[in-house]
């Protein structure tokens, strides 16, 4: 018998993917609010944080591996896509070459830099949540996910900033831009934690899942599911 296919986790993981790549393309502008210095991929990025959450809390690190390696796949294809596109020689008449470049021409470490910080984040965040559900018994879930979005934002912000600025922004600066990006991150998943809560019930009641994963192995290339 072929196993049916879950239409809200097929749904979060196609909204994952599509957070992911915005936060790629967005994290190329440096915004300032008020006093303090972020990447605009700040907007949407920690959604992909908060989705990471419910797929681990409802169908477990198994499938959150899954998604994740999805979403690498996707973000290496459009950053391959706009490389060769920039590639490409523009039209006479077209003005907007250098904008563009801009955006999609992103030099290699930063295209490094974020697709190893998302990797190391994300798996941390499955790991963590998948881990601390055990140990809770199931129980404080705002507490996990919450838990699991420091550790895996603080991953990511560790590994990007340094590799995708460092020699271009001073460290000084670059300690307070990541310090910055962890805390308003952070505080993203606790202000929208009433939503994600609401979620989480509403999935597990409709699709019928919430998985714990007890003596599984969480080897990141693991292929089972």
């Amino acid at each position: 018998m072929k196993e049916k296919v879950s239409v809200p986790f097929m749904l979060l993981g196609i909204l994952f993917n599509v957070c992911l790549i915005a936060a790629n393309l967005l994290e190329t502008k440096v915004i300032q609010l008020g006093s303090l210095t972020v990447t605009a991929g700040l907007i949407v990025f920690p959604v992909s944080y908060i989705i990471n959450d419910c797929i681990a809390e409802v169908w477990g690190f198994r499938k959150a591996r899954l998604i994740i390696w999805s979403g690498f796949a996707m973000n290496f294809f459009v950053v391959s896509l706009g490389l060769i596109a920039v590639s490409l020689p523009a039209a006479p008449f077209w003005e907007g070459e250098e904008h563009f470049d801009f955006v999609f021409g992103m030099a290699p470490r930063i295209v490094i830099a974020s697709l190893m910080a998302f990797l190391v984040g994300s798996f941390l965040n499955a790991y963590v949540m998948s881990r601390m559900k055990v140990i809770c018994s199931g129980k404080n879930f705002s507490l996990r996910a919450i838990g699991s979005t420091v550790v895996g934002e603080t991953a990511d912000s560790l590994i990007f900033f340094p590799i995708a600025f460092g020699g271009v922004i001073a460290w000084q600066e670059l300690l307070v831009m990541m310090g910055v990006q962890i805390v308003l991150k952070s505080m993203y998943e606790v202000i929208i934690l009433p939503v994600t809560i609401r979620v989480v019930k509403f999935i597990k009641k409709v699709d019928g899942s919430d998985v714990y994963d007890n003596d599984i192995s969480y080897n990141v290339f693991g292929m089972k599911l």
